[in-house]
């Protein structure tokens, strides 16, 4: 007697429900399953979106920044004045001192033939709008330089403390601790302060700075989700097959432990150009007319008590800074929302 196998056909609702008939893209043939439905969680809440777009500008601003405002003099960086006068002189006052040549865009969007101030000047007669777009740059060469050599100096340390634990782990547990302990704004100002006479009014010393007191939080993120990875299945494996504890560290376990780092990187971009924005607002760091956001908002400190006549000086540099974190801040959410086990199955 033979056996028959049966074979469903027609209206089968089983075989429905057991079988996806889901139409799989070409963009998540060449991403992957899993790539596919990060970038997909990243571009599905609108608060992402905005993210995205208000990063974009940005990136695009700094990018045109020399078609956007023509460098004046060697170094495009340092912030054009239009004569030497303390009060600050209201958008749209006309340039009567050292003109910068006018920008293709000026002409085809106002219709005038004159280059103004369009956002006014702070004191010293330095010009916001100049500030503001080179500005984008500063902000960008500044957190991601701090956030990129943070995260590995934390990561090297946490991973390092988890994988080996023992002695190692304590020792380099209590510096992290030590550092933690100080209030990181104060001892950033201290020792930038203490560094500029070395290196000079420049990027460097707040850099140094925020890099000193500032990669703790990664440690201690990435030492605790190797913690919890380490004694895995796969990583026993691969001890129990001869594999390097470096090799073994490096491309089995860190893959897999590196995502909420860098959700917390994502987030931390926008910290740190605050940071570096309040230490150029205490006058530590870059030169004087230097195109910060930090220090366009400095100039404002003696006017702090007619702001209402010379709103400009704080409005125009705070909203761009405002607009800047928060454009971080949202995508920083997204990507935990998305990179999070738990929220998987709402992404």
């Amino acid at each position: 007697m033979t056996e028959q196998t049966s074979i469903p056909s027609g209206d089968n609702r089983e075989l429905k429900e057991s079988v996806s008939d889901r139409k799989i893209s070409w963009l998540e043939r060449v991403l992957g399953p899993e790539n596919y439905r990060i970038i997909k969680g990243l571009f599905k809440t609108p608060a992402s979106i905005v993210g995205f777009i208000l990063i974009l500008t940005f990136i695009l601003v700094a990018v045109f920044a020399p078609l956007i405002a023509p460098p004046v003099g060697k170094d495009p960086y340092k912030i054009p004045r239009d004569g030497f006068g303390g009060e600050p002189k209201a958008p749209g006052s006309p340039w009567k001192r050292n003109v910068p040549e006018i920008p293709f865009w000026y002409k085809t969007l106002t219709g005038k033939d004159e280059w103004v101030h369009l956002l006014g000047t702070a004191q010293g007669q330095y010009d916001i709008f100049y500030g503001i777009i080179w500005g984008t740059r500063t902000a960008f060469k500044t957190g991601l330089f701090v956030v990129v050599v943070t995260v590995a100096i934390g990561v090297i340390i946490g991973s390092v403390a988890a994988y080996y634990g023992g002695w190692i782990d304590n020792f380099l547990m209590r510096v992290v601790d030590i550092f933690m302990t100080l209030p990181y704004i104060m001892m950033a100002l201290i020792l930038s302060a203490v560094l500029t006479p070395l290196w000079g009014r420049s990027l460097m010393p707040p850099l140094i700075a925020m890099i000193t007191f500032g990669w703790m939080g990664y440690a201690r993120i990435i030492r605790s989700d190797i913690l919890s990875i380490k004694n895995r299945d796969f990583v026993m494996a691969a001890k129990v097959s001869g594999v390097k504890n470096s090799r073994t560290l490096f491309k089995h376990i860190m893959p897999n432990a590196i995502f909420p780092t860098l959700v917390l990187a994502s987030l931390g971009i926008g910290d740190v150009v605050l940071s570096f924005a309040a230490l150029s607002f205490l006058g530590i760091g870059t030169e004087v007319g230097y195109a910060d956001w930090g220090q366009v908002l400095s100039f404002s400190r003696n006017w702090i008590t007619s702001l209402d006549k010379y709103w400009y000086i704080v409005v125009y540099p705070g909203i761009v800074l405002t607009l800047f974190v928060m454009g971080w801040n949202l995508v920083g959410d997204a990507m935990r929302d998305v990179l999070d086990p738990r929220m998987r199955g709402k992404s």
